[in-house]
């Protein structure tokens, strides 16, 4: 069972439980912030560039964010930048590589979708969808010049970090680029026009481009708004959160499977599961620091690793998904079925372990080379007669024995000693 999808009520504001739960990087007027959000209801946003057919975990950190603000009774813009997504913001070390507008166009269909699934549409405080590429496309540039570039100096622009960043690297920074952060003050300054919005979430990695907001409204309008920026996540190691064997985890199934995603949240470490648990669910506080104490006291049972793994696959995937990757990793270890396993999550899985494509029939001491298991036909032997090896969870005892693809979807899992697996599919 999952955690309901609910503010803590532990805290009497809402800006206090971003605050514990390590949300806030940086931002505008603390006491100025907290009061805003403990009061009427307000307008806020985040953007999210289509530079790529589905958001990751570190846009997760975002969706969850404007959902808390949400929940707490204030009302957000989810932008998706079909202008700006036509540019990219500066990258540190390299100039983007431009997507055609064809394609931005389609990843902000796909963008769009994701971002509806975190937010509610219903009530008082229902959530819109915007797209930057309406008020950008219309504007001719020496409108954009005339009306947004003079409220801009260039020596500021020049100090953001990103900018600076580049300006120092070989690559060097084009003036598409540089625009990048003239192009987000717009939209926060259109925003705070159309719907009076005056926060703005981000990442604090885009901390310039979201004062690039604030500063502007502050000069246009000669009023106040504000940003937050929330924390880079990073592994107590120091290496980057969100990649999995050099891929980035996606949210989109086809680009990581929810059997990936399960496993991926399984393996974090001890010293950053509590951490995760208040950025990436809905457990309160209370939870949460049970579940520090069973990290201490128990560590080897990962209770607060598979708890986390259940409440973010099911925040992504939903609880269908989540039950079947559940399932399927338990049988694969000896705790189910395999032969009830949905047949694309089984194979979804499978394809995470060592694997390989054999022809229906073929000899077990065959795939067990095939995939890895052992090193030679001899050692396959030996394994067998050592009543070490297993098909489907059946001990094989025969050397002669076939590999059949019995298991839904025609494939096989072979399994070495109590925790070695491969799969094998057959062509």
């Amino acid at each position: 069972m999952t955690a309901p999808v609910a503010i803590d009520p532990a805290f009497e504001n809402v800006w206090d439980e971003l605050v514990w739960r390590g949300l806030i990087h940086v931002s505008t007027d603390q006491e100025a912030l907290r009061a805003l959000l403990g009061g009427d209801p307000i307008t806020y946003y985040c953007g999210f560039d289509p530079t790529a057919p589905s958001l990751h975990l570190g846009n997760l950190v975002q969706l969850l964010t404007l959902r808390r603000i949400q929940l707490a009774g204030h009302k957000p813009l989810g932008l998706v930048g079909g202008s700006t997504g036509l540019i990219g913001d500066p990258r540190p070390t390299a100039e983007r590589t431009l997507n055609t507008p064809e394609t931005v166009a389609e990843w902000v269909g796909r963008l769009r979708a994701q971002v509806e699934r975190y937010l509610s549409f219903d009530g008082d405080n229902a959530a819109r969808i915007v797209n930057n590429l309406d008020w950008t496309a219309p504007m001719s540039a020496i409108d954009f010049l005339r009306e947004i570039g003079k409220h801009y100096r260039v020596g500021t622009m020049l100090k953001k970090d990103a900018v600076a960043a580049r300006l120092n690297s070989d690559a060097g920074i084009s003036y598409t680029e540089f625009s990048y952060q003239i192009l987000q003050g717009m939209d926060f300054l259109e925003l705070y026009r159309q719907y009076g919005c005056v926060l703005q979430t981000g990442g604090s990695d885009q901390w310039g481009n979201l004062t690039s907001g604030t500063d502007l409204i502050r000069r246009v309008e000669g009023t106040s708004a504000h940003a937050i920026g929330t924390p880079l996540i990073t592994n107590s190691d120091g290496t980057k959160f969100g990649k999995s064997e050099g891929n980035a985890i996606w949210l989109d199934a086809e680009m990581c499977s929810p059997y990936r995603m399960y496993q991926f949240w399984l393996s974090t470490a001890d010293a950053d599961v509590i951490e995760r648990l208040k950025v990436f669910t809905f457990l309160t506080k209370t939870e949460i620091e049970e579940y520090a104490v069973l990290v201490e006291s128990e560590p080897f049972r990962r209770a607060a690793q598979k708890r986390l793994a259940l409440e973010v696959v099911a925040t992504v995937h939903g609880s269908d998904a989540t039950a079947a990757v559940i399932a399927a990793s338990e049988a694969l270890f000896g705790q189910g079925d395999l032969t009830a396993l949905d047949a694309s999550t089984l194979r979804s899985a499978l394809d995470e372990l060592p694997h390989a494509m054999v022809e229906a029939g073929s000899p077990v001491v065959d795939a067990l080379v095939a995939t890895g298991l052992v090193t030679s036909l001899s050692e396959a032997r030996r394994a067998i007669k050592q009543g070490g090896v297993s098909l489907d969870g059946v001990k094989i005892e025969d050397e002669a024995a076939v590999v059949t693809g019995t298991l839904p979807g025609g494939v096989s899992v072979l399994r070495r000693g109590k925790k070695t697996l491969a799969g094998v599919f057959l062509s």
